[in-house]
């Protein structure tokens, strides 16, 4: 199973004194199994191409294929396809709408068709899984949570759609760090654990290099780089600077070792690379 973009280009306000290319011929596939990471500064295309994986929106010219289905048809297995992939917005919490936690988890299988036993055994299963206890949490206001329990939540309810690919628009945004980790911490429970396919889009770094096991560069609605984090990091950070785009300081830190001569190797993502990097090259922090 896979998600198919082929030569999609997206423009707004077609017609219109207003009209802008926001996507430009993007030709990729999204294999099962993935956790894509897509960066970009802001402009580059990144929410509006999300958009477009779960037929949110429609690509102007070209194809987005789920499944081997197009799923900007008006058929029956288009919508089914639509719904195996699950989005959370940038501030997901804006999403929450019912009176309890569990209602608003149910929504989505609700709508599906499935039936009332199903239903309470998905909301189960998904509480379970984002560490809410049902008991403590079914019956409460999702409005009386913590910003980073109200994205549990959010995340939930997609999980509870039982979707084969994820997609996450900034998902931390506006988190303190506690929360952050936690909501990355379920994001790669979900990953490895249940198998979903997870896109990812963040203008962190950090979080993209330790997680992604592939990277997407956007600017201005093409994709100028498609590759592992550590080969565009090491090797193509004069492109992502005249991008505006950052690379993570782990990496910026190493690069400015081994230009002191430190015999550091390059293969570092995070801060635990870092580290295990200097042991091993033998070298002396004082």
């Amino acid at each position: 199973m896979a998600i198919q973009l082929d030569n999609i280009t997206y423009t707004y306000g077609v017609g219109t004194p207003f009209e802008k290319q926001a996507l430009k011929g993007i030709s990729l596939t999204i294999e099962n199994g993935e956790f894509l990471g897509i960066i970009g500064h802001t402009g580059s295309g990144k929410s509006t191409f999300v958009q477009h994986l779960n037929g949110l929106l429609h690509p102007t010219t070209g194809a987005v294929i789920v499944n081997g289905v197009d799923v900007s048809e008006k058929t029956d297995e288009a919508k089914r396809m639509r719904h195996k992939v699950g989005m959370v917005f940038q501030y997901p919490e804006h999403q929450l709408f019912e009176e309890t936690i569990a209602q608003d988890i149910a929504f989505g299988p609700k709508n599906l068709g499935v039936d009332e036993e199903d239903v309470d055994r998905r909301v189960r299963e998904a509480m379970q899984f984002v560490g809410l206890d049902y008991d403590t949490y079914a019956d409460r206001s999702p409005f009386h949570l913590s910003g980073g329990q109200m994205r549990r939540v959010a995340i939930a309810g997609v999980v509870a759609m039982e979707p084969d690919f994820l997609v996450l628009d900034e998902p931390s945004a506006g988190l303190d760090p506690f929360g952050r980790e936690e909501i990355f911490e379920e994001i790669i429970k979900l990953h490895k654990e249940k198998g979903i396919t997870v896109i990812l889009v963040s203008h962190n770094m950090e979080d993209i290099s330790r997680m992604a096991s592939r990277l997407i560069v956007l600017d201005k609605g093409q994709v100028v780089l498609d590759g592992k984090p550590l080969e565009i990091f090491n090797n193509h950070r004069h492109i992502l600077q005249q991008l505006g785009v950052d690379v993570p300081p782990v990496s910026v830190l190493v690069e400015s070792l081994r230009h002191r001569g430190l015999p550091i190797s390059n293969e570092v993502l995070t801060v635990d690379d870092a580290v295990q990097a200097i042991i091993e090259g033998g070298c002396h922090v004082k």
